[in-house]
């Protein structure tokens, strides 16, 4: 699969993005773990998850209408998406 420099874009171009993307790339976990680990706001957490799960870079993993405990993960791309950046030292 070729790079995808759109998605990589997107994601460097926001903080709380690259935090979603560098908590996932350890595991599931919940938005409040995210932005208590990043030291982010929830807020903007949780609008950063929307948005990548809208591109298909995170995923839910839990039942769409639970709305305790919702769990994200990195899909496929997410994951060489976070390698790429990771690789080419993009999360500064």
């Amino acid at each position: 699969m070729s790079t995808d420099w759109d998605a990589i874009g997107y994601v460097i171009s926001s903080k709380y993005r690259v935090a979603v993307l560098r908590n996932l790339s350890s595991g599931p976990a919940t938005p409040t773990t995210i932005a208590d680990e990043s030291g982010l706001g929830i807020t903007h957490i949780s609008r950063a998850l929307r948005r990548l799960e809208d591109r298909e870079i995170i995923e839910l993993i839990v039942p769409e209408d639970q709305q305790k405990g919702r769990l994200y993960a990195l899909t496929e791309k997410g994951e060489m998406v976070w390698e790429e950046i990771v690789s080419q030292d993009l999360t500064t």
